[in-house]
């Protein structure tokens, strides 16, 4: 019994040890912690469906783009496809919804005070929206991103899932997408 006691701490503690590895390798490799995070939902379809588990980093790692490294939409050269579309896919902080992160692509990047109705998809406005006073957030209230998930019809900063995102507000850029594997961590935390 002693002898099977102390099998099952070593196990335990090899097991440890190699999460713990592995854990500090993807930190440092990614540069962000939780270097992983989990689709909750379908408004990314088809690119990224619900759980699976993405691989993200620091967006300023390789210097690209806008604010805080980001290369919106907009900007993106014409080959540049991130998860099947042009433009990064961010995870940033849900203003409705602290802990639960939103993971949409970045459309637009605005200064304070510009009018993003002019550079806008009009497919991603409200029907009859006919100029930037009818829009919430617009002109531009502070230098942000406009975002959108891939499979919704409208911007986030339209359909009332979230203010522009400050570049303050985003923890990562999505990398790699491991299918499936995010259903234990939305089993485990009930999301």
């Amino acid at each position: 019994m002693h002898d099977a006691l102390q099998q099952t701490v070593r196990d335990a503690a090899s097991v440890g040890l190699g999460v713990l590895l592995v854990s500090s390798l993807l930190f440092g490799v990614t540069g962000v912690w939780p270097p992983m995070v989990a689709v909750e939902s379908g408004s990314m379809e088809p690119h990224m469906t619900r759980g699976d588990l993405i691989v993200v980093a620091d967006p300023t790692r390789d210097g690209a783009g806008t604010a805080a490294g980001v290369v919106p939409a907009a900007d993106a050269p014409e080959a540049t496809q991130t998860f099947g579309a042009a433009g990064d896919v961010i995870v940033f902080d849900s203003p409705t919804k602290p802990g639960s992160p939103i993971i949409h692509r970045a459309r637009l990047y605005v200064e304070r005070g510009e009018n993003w109705y002019d550079e806008a998809d009009p497919a991603a406005l409200p029907p009859g929206v006919d100029s930037c006073r009818e829009l919430a957030d617009c002109p531009a209230p502070y230098a942000g991103f406009v975002t959108k998930g891939d499979a919704n019809e409208q911007y986030d900063q339209v359909n009332g899932n979230s203010p522009i995102v400050r570049p303050n507000r985003i923890r990562a850029e999505a990398h790699a997408r491991i299918p499936l594997l995010g259903h234990l961590r939305l089993t485990l935390t009930g999301a």
